[in-house]
């Protein structure tokens, strides 16, 4: 007698049970993604961070910047470009001008001249000339944006937020630093072996990870869903932030990685993996503070502690606990601090230049 038992397979394969639940699944989604969305629009951290930054000072301005090999970048004014003092900001990969808005908000005065621009591929600048993304280009970008800025190099200090540091090192490999800043800020930043010392898949899984695929994660130039998610959300907080991050910080910065170009953040993530200008720091013969968030799984405290050793004119070392890859978005009232006391032992225009006492 033939066995009429229907298998467990067959019953929740009935293709109206099957349609029923694709329908209730995507609906649940939907729900989901509304409420989250919903959400971080009333996120009162977002909110702020949203603000325009054009209304913090009396004067901003654009600045059109031509680059050595013809890219166009995009730079903004903070502040009277006959201020005495001028603070050059670069941001980081996957980040735009906005990123230093809650440094530029608690720095913002009448005697400060704040640059900001966005690097080769990000925000509004161009797309790179020839697709040239190489870190040596970056380091151009950088000697153009001071070329523009005007300033008293006696009075103008430049700070760097990961590639943006990496790339005031790249500039100080081909340039006589002290010729054109007073000072310099290298903050969650590498300068070598940035693969090594990753801490993303936790130290177990950046040891057994084989080399070649750290790299092609870094090199994907796989496009992102152009809309966060809970996931997505839970990704960047993991890989980017520390502890205390709220929400709304979290998606902020998720809103510039997702509208980075696909391209350009594969082709600087190859630049990454190879990078090698841990030298270069010993170039950089100015007053220079280190800045390192002790939960950086990006680029750990570690680098910090090698770029520190390997600089000249150590102003201080700093590692911000419970703190990301994100210092400036994390801990913005820290790391404004420390850029307001190197900005205050600039020396006098036109003076000489004192003894260099190196920290240890």
């Amino acid at each position: 007698m033939p066995d009429r038992r229907r298998s467990p397979t067959r019953r929740i394969t009935h293709p109206a049970l099957v349609a029923t639940t694709v329908v209730g699944g995507i609906a649940a989604s939907a729900l989901a993604e509304r409420r989250h969305l919903k959400a971080l629009a009333a996120d009162d951290d977002f909110k702020a961070l949203s603000a325009p930054l054009s209304d913090i000072v009396s004067e901003h301005a654009v600045l059109p910047i031509e680059s050595a090999d013809g890219t166009a970048l995009h730079a903004e004014r903070f502040g009277s470009a006959q201020a005495a003092t001028t603070l050059v900001l670069a941001h980081g990969w996957t980040e735009a001008i906005p990123y230093w808005g809650p440094v530029i908000r608690r720095l913002a005065s009448e005697e400060l001249s704040l640059v900001a621009y966005d690097l080769r591929g990000h925000g509004h600048s161009d797309l790179a000339q020839d697709g040239d993304y190489a870190l040596d280009r970056f380091g151009e970008d950088l000697a153009a944006v001071l070329e523009a800025t005007g300033g008293d190099p006696a009075r103008t200090a430049v700070a760097g937020h990961s590639l943006g540091a990496m790339s005031i090192a790249a500039w100080a490999e081909r340039h006589e630093v002290g010729d054109r800043i007073g000072a310099a800020a290298m903050i969650n930043t590498g300068l070598s072996s940035l693969l090594g010392g990753a801490l993303v898949l936790g130290e177990l899984g950046s040891r057994l990870a084989p080399e070649w695929l750290a790299r092609g994660l870094l090199g994907s130039g796989r496009p992102m869903l152009p809309v966060s998610t809970p996931l997505s959300l839970a990704i960047a907080r993991h890989v980017a932030f520390g502890p205390d991050a709220s929400a709304g910080t979290v998606a902020f910065y998720e809103r510039m990685l997702m509208s980075t170009d696909a391209g350009v953040r594969g082709a600087v993530g190859i630049t990454l993996s190879g990078l090698d200008v841990l030298e270069a720091a010993a170039r950089i013969d100015v007053p220079t503070i280190v800045i390192a968030g002790d939960s950086d799984r990006l680029t750990p405290a570690v680098h910090a502690e090698r770029i520190a050793r390997a600089l000249p004119s150590l102003e201080g070392l700093t590692v911000l606990d419970r703190t990301g890859h994100m210092s400036p978005l994390e801990r913005p009232d820290e790391v404004a601090s420390a850029l307001r006391k190197l900005l205050t032992g600039l020396r006098p225009a036109d003076s000489a230049p004192a003894p260099t006492e190196v920290a240890g």
